[in-house]
């Protein structure tokens, strides 16, 4: 099967969000970045699953996971860029996690507007 924009998306920023752990971790923040890390990775791994789903509605469940978990890594990104835990610019990262929204927003509504025509 050929690999999809989002599933690509979702990789490379959960190689982003390894990396900012890493840095977290270094300097002894260990609460959040463990929840990012969580949140974060989990995106892409409910895509992967929903690629595989056995049917249609298996597939908009996991996509909908992944679009929940995107929206939880959006909280502790936000809570990072706006708290005095650190000084470690999240900005691009932020940009990131608003961009897989989107796209994780229009496949779940197009898919579910795609099964209530069958």
């Amino acid at each position: 099967m050929k690999e999809s924009i989002v599933q690509n998306k979702s990789f490379k920023f959960s190689l982003k969000i390894i990396s900012l752990y890493k840095k977290l971790q270094e300097e002894k923040e260990f609460i959040i970045s463990k929840q990012l890390l969580r949140s974060g990775t989990s995106i892409g791994a409910n895509i992967e699953e929903a690629l595989a789903g056995q049917s249609k509605r298996d597939f908009i469940a996991k996509m909908s996971i992944s679009s929940k978990e995107a929206r939880e890594t959006k909280y502790w990104l936000r809570l990072l860029k706006e708290s005095d835990i650190t000084n470690i610019d999240v900005t691009e990262v932020l940009s990131d996690i608003h961009e897989l929204i989107r796209l994780l927003t229009a496949i779940v509504k197009t898919s579910q507007q795609s099964l209530t025509k069958n």
